[in-house]
């Protein structure tokens, strides 16, 4: 509507600046003088009104185009998919939370799924501990450690040995020659390696793998308890 009107007004003015150019009988008797004078007022109000149509016909067009903008911009959102939160994954509350349960087994079992061990466990610690791997000789971090405190086991935190038991054996591996309660370890027989007949040493509490017993240990009990490094977690005291 807005072009239609400023086309027909600038037909007005076309036709204006043409009369006054000399298109009627009287105009011819004029002087060349007038005549060119008419003719060039024509010409510019023809090229005034031609200036004026394109500088309305830009800003239109662009005032348009700022409103498309802005209604796409109002819709793009409602259109889109609302990003779905994601839970972070969590250990459980009993898992490496800084609080060591340095008792003697209660009897209160913890019982989940290696999937969700393999969330809180790394790599080593999940093949060892849930997976009865064993961690190569000389290796663990726990071997050479001859400071005071208490051995934990690593997945669910219960304690299992003192420092004060542990021994170099010479062997490559962390050794105990007695658990910090009986109750706290669970021993069972392995043939997992084919003609020889070992007693594995499992956590009470969320019976995971921490070594194998051996009667080949020092006084006063003659036992050997191997344990992986991986498989404890320990705390000075």
């Amino acid at each position: 509507m807005v072009l239609f009107t400023l086309l027909t007004a600038f037909c007005c003015l076309s036709n204006l600046a043409l009369g006054d150019s000399g298109s009627q009988p009287m105009r011819s008797l004029r002087l060349t003088s007038n005549r060119i004078f008419v003719s060039n007022r024509g010409f510019m109000l023809i090229k005034t009104a031609g200036i004026i149509l394109l500088i309305v016909i830009a800003v239109t067009a662009s005032t348009v185009s700022k409103r498309t903008n802005v209604s796409v911009d109002r819709v793009l959102p409602q259109a889109s998919a609302t990003p779905k939160t994601q839970t972070p994954k969590t250990a459980p509350a009993y898992y490496d939370n800084g609080v060591y349960d340095l008792i003697e087994f209660d009897g209160k079992r913890i019982a989940i799924t290696d999937t969700e061990w393999q969330k809180v466990l790394d790599p080593t610690q999940f093949a060892i501990l849930r997976q009865a791997a064993t961690e190569l000789a000389y290796s663990g971090s726990l071997t050479d450690n001859y400071e005071q405190g208490v051995y934990y086991c690593g997945a669910c935190g219960l304690a299992v040995f003192r420092s004060k038991a542990k021994f170099e054996s010479g062997t490559g591996w962390p050794s105990f020659y007695e658990p910090i309660y009986k109750k706290n370890v669970i021993e069972k027989e392995d043939r997992s390696l084919p003609g020889e007949t070992r007693i594995e040493v499992l956590c009470a509490r969320c019976r995971s793998h921490l070594g194998h017993v051996f009667d080949d240990g020092p006084p006063p009990t003659g036992l050997r308890y191997c344990m992986n490094s991986a498989a404890l977690k320990f705390k000075k005291q």
